[in-house]
């Protein structure tokens, strides 16, 4: 893995995925180290709490943050510090960079060649527990609308498939709200002949 040129690889601005985003400030080679995810180090135990913290605080406010980034089997990292920019790269369901661990570090790497102005995404590799609280805005073509690792995805369709089919069918079974024209119709004609 390469660590580039010295040049910064990346610049911050406005996302068509969501809100803020990276995006590369110069071609990035494939395998290239782009910025490592910072953050402090943290128990399992301290990130679940904190996790539902973020939960909480998302149901309050809609905002759906979550900074926590699996470290290994004992730690995690809390990403959420402002200046951990990393914390800005958005999901994509066709991503050009991996998160990859290496000497106890979190690293963003090029999946492939990138484009100057090329925004960064990586897989988020989310499960499945909350995945109706995470919709996916990446636009790509075979994007499922939720984020979702890509292990996921059958599953995942298949869930969607089961809740359309609920709602279909309670929308089905309501009965119609449709005003009937055909007396307004007549009512139009009527107060019409009158005058």
């Amino acid at each position: 893995m390469s660590t580039g040129t010295s040049q910064q690889a990346y610049i911050v601005r406005e996302s068509s995925i969501h809100n803020k985003g990276v995006f590369a400030a110069r071609v990035v080679r494939k395998g290239e180290q782009i910025i490592q995810y910072k953050g402090e180090k943290i128990s399992k135990k301290e990130s679940e709490r904190r996790a539902l913290l973020h939960y909480d605080d998302s149901v309050r406010t809609g905002s759906g943050a979550v900074y926590l980034f699996i470290l290994n089997k004992k730690y995690d990292v809390d990403g959420s510090m402002e200046w951990n920019i990393a914390r800005l790269i958005n999901h994509s369901c066709e991503p050009n960079c991996e998160a990859v661990i290496i000497q106890g570090k979190i690293w963003v790497i090029a999946k492939r060649r990138i484009k100057e102005g090329e925004e960064l995404a990586f897989d988020y590799g989310f499960d499945l527990d909350c995945w109706q609280d995470h919709p996916c805005r990446c636009g790509k073509q075979n994007c499922p609308g939720y984020i979702a690792g890509k292990q996921y995805w059958r599953k995942l369709r298949k869930l969607i498939a089961e809740r359309d089919a609920v709602h279909a069918e309670i929308f089905a079974s309501k009965p119609s709200k449709k005003k009937s024209t055909t007396s307004a119709k007549k009512i139009g004609k009527s107060a019409q002949s009158a005058t």
